[in-house]
């Protein structure tokens, strides 16, 4: 066969692309218009990344790619649609829509559409939904006929989650649970079974769910070499936005496809990779020199988003990490004068004090509150928080997620303490009831049915009844669950748990009791069923550390009944600290962990419980590598800072055996010169009165 190429004009730049020297740093403008081939482009925080990417398609586009020999992978259909808007109008080409853009899972189905036949599978199959996919597994727990009562069995979300890692990291379900679940060792055996029986019955009823669209596009590379190479030769250049945090799959894919042109070209920051918890491989980017050795490196180090005194603490933090690619972040902001500020706060109270008065200071010297943010490591971090400004009425956000005590397990544990109160309580009753494994919501509202309150209740919660009275009022609680419910050992379980509760030793403690309900078979029931069952564990036993302040268990509920009353999207009277506040309806303050902010910016963030021990987190130093993983995490929330940026943390915490603990900054403030900080030490105006904190400098000595 006699091939004829096409030869383009490549001498001069093409008129209209003149302008992009005015509109690009240089940079930038290396990238965007870089010669074919492999290339790998680490783009700092704040560098324009995606700007770059928008403008090196409408590049290629110039000098005669056609649109559909380009892939565009990015991780959500919106930054796909965004950045080819933007393309269409730098080119005015009509054409923009047939880049293959969006996410690696649209591109997938694209693909699958046309060839799912290749594989198996009718091209009209259906996506599963996780609920739809979740449900399947249910069915497939049933048909296998495994044994799920003589020993605990984890739900169905578990196995789901158990063989979504597997699917993405490219490992055997057993090393996964080996790995990452060891309670469920014994049970690998049927959760491999499940997992055949769950694929097969995927493939019998023509149906993927969205791990099957990207191991199915993987799978047909790679078995169906004439449609690999159909695909190889199509996309003559590829770009993937946030490289650093695809999975194995996704980077196997996308070296499959490039195979022929080897035009491929990678934009993340290896300093921003943070979700191996998720499935995300840092040695993608990290190694990408390595499997395409002909690769051009860049790197964008010109920030614009924050001052040079927050990028001088991110790059000398992030420095400490020996898997990198060096970088230096520059500003092109000037100086505001204002260096990271440093705030040891002698206890958890005032450091949300500090926050909330420092935010209403910040909010009447004209900052919106949508400017400011506050992060954390993890969720339960904000709990004393969001009571704290809940009591100043500073309305808030929580980003990508639902406020502390709105969480299901945290409303579980809750419950328990309802009922103690006020056992009259039927939607607590039924929600504990239903956490009892046999209990659905049909036999949940029979027990409650026959309880028989009348004119008086189980008298629980009373502080002046006595054990006897209250184990007698059991008894017939008792009594009246169903025949087929009292011979179970849960329902036994569950009095026993009810009884402990209601003692002389552990009535009106609601911290012994949030304990007690934790450790007498809640804790094995997060295990069984969430992925993240630790973490919620963690989240219940700060929250008995938070109900030890409280003298009863109702006032402990009384205090947690404000956060029902916000009404934060609502006009409401005005009170002498409202006038501070001074906010719309509409304007709120974001709270969110660090995972939940990367790509966004605010400009002024606070970091709170910036110290060892609960960040970096204990639970992610397990593992290998873990501790380079938390700095780049550290990275990140460093880099959401514009203007101004806060770290507190304080000085005193009561541990779980409620002995006072002195603690110290984080290892990575240590690990930093201290004049990277301003160190400021608080002091209350008065103890009478709820005002603004007075803020005064301090030296360095505070560090230690």
């Amino acid at each position: 066969m006699k091939k004829y190429v096409i030869k383009r004009d490549h001498d001069s730049l093409p008129e209209r692309l003149t302008r992009y020297r005015e509109e690009l740093n240089e940079e930038q403008f290396r990238v965007v218009t870089a010669k074919p081939g492999a290339a790998l482009v680490v783009a700092g925080a704040g560098t324009g990344k995606t700007r770059t990417i928008t403008y090196r398609v409408a590049y290629l586009i110039e000098r005669g790619i056609s649109p559909q020999r380009i892939l565009l992978a990015t991780f959500t259909n919106r930054a796909a649609r965004e950045m080819l808007r933007r393309v269409e109008q730098l080119t005015g080409s009509q054409n923009v829509h047939r880049i293959w853009g969006g996410t690696f899972h649209r591109i997938a189905n694209l693909i699958l559409r046309k060839h799912a036949v290749s594989i198996g599978y009718a091209n009209n199959y259906s996506i599963l939904d996780a609920e739809d996919a979740k449900d399947m597994i249910n069915v497939s727990i049933d048909e296998t006929g495994v044994d799920t009562k003589s020993k605990r069995f984890p739900k169905a979300e578990v196995i789901q989650d158990i063989i979504s890692f597997a699917n993405n990291t490219d490992q055997p379900i057993a090393d996964i649970i080996i790995s990452k679940y060891p309670h469920f060792e014994p049970l690998t055996g049927q959760i491999r079974l499940i997992d055949l029986h769950f694929q097969d019955r995927k493939r019998q009823r023509n149906v993927m769910d969205y791990d099957d669209l990207l191991l199915n596009w993987k799978r047909l590379l790679i078995e169906r070499p004439e449609i690999a190479e159909i695909y190889a030769e199509q996309f003559q250049h590829i770009l993937v936005d946030e490289y650093q945090d695809t999975n194995k799959l996704q980077a196997g894919i996308i070296d499959l496809l490039a195979v022929k042109h080897r035009n491929v070209m990678v934009v993340g920051d290896d300093a921003q990779s943070i979700f191996a918890w998720r499935g995300a491989e840092f040695t993608n980017i990290y190694e990408f020199p390595e499997r395409y050795p002909d690769a051009t490196a860049y790197k964008l180090e010109t920030n614009y988003r924050s001052t040079p005194e927050i990028l001088g603490l991110a790059n000398t933090s992030i420095a400490h990490n020996r898997r990198q690619f060096p970088k230096m972040l520059k500003a092109v902001r000037k100086s505001r004068g204002f260096g990271p500020a440093l705030i040891p706060c002698s206890d958890v109270e005032q450091q949300s004090a500090f926050i909330a008065a420092r935010i209403l200071e910040l909010r009447d010297e004209g900052t919106s509150l949508e400017d400011i943010a506050v992060l954390y490591r993890s969720h339960y971090h904000c709990l004393e928080l969001q009571l704290e400004l809940t009591r100043r009425n500073i309305p808030y956000r929580v980003q990508s997620g639902v406020r502390f005590f709105e969480q299901a397990h945290i409303k579980d544990v809750v419950s328990y303490l309802r009922i103690l109160v006020n056992p009259r309580d039927e939607l607590a009753w039924k929600r504990i009831l239903k956490l009892i494994p046999g209990v659905g919501p049909a036999t949940a509202n029979k027990i409650y049915s026959n309880f028989g309150f009348g004119n008086s209740d189980l008298g629980f919660g009373s502080g002046q009844e006595s054990t006897a009275i209250a184990d007698r009022k059991l008894q017939i609680a008792n009594l009246v669950a169903p025949a087929k419910l009292q011979s179970k050992p849960q329902w036994q379980e569950f009095v026993t748990l009810v009884e402990k509760l209601v003692s002389d030793d552990n009535r009106d403690k609601p911290a012994k009791q949030i304990e007690l309900v934790l450790t007498s078979g809640y804790e094995q029931y997060l295990i069984e069923t969430f992925e993240n069952a630790e973490m919620r564990a963690e989240d219940i036993r700060q929250l008995a550390l938070y109900a030890s302040r409280y003298e009863t268990t109702e006032a402990f509920l009384s205090e947690l009944a404000l956060l029902s009353t916000e009404r934060f999207k609502e006009p409401s009277a005005i009170s002498a600290e409202d006038v501070i506040e001074g906010g719309e309806p509409d304007e709120l303050l974001t709270l969110s962990s660090v995972h939940q902010a990367k790509g966004l910016e605010w400009n002024v963030v606070f970091m709170i419980w910036t110290a060892e021990g609960k960040f970096p987190s204990p639970r992610s130093l397990r593992e290998i590598d873990s501790e380079e993983e938390e700095r780049r995490l550290w990275y990140v929330a460093l880099t959401r800072a514009k203007n101004e940026l806060y770290l507190t943390y304080p000085l005193m915490v009561v541990d779980y055996n409620r002995q006072t603990v002195l603690q110290k900054p984080s290892r990575f403030i240590h690990e930093c010169p201290p004049a990277l900080f301003e160190i400021w030490s608080l002091e209350e105006e008065s103890p009478s009165f709820d005002a603004p904190v007075a803020i005064e400098e301090k030296g360095p000595e505070l560090l230690n």
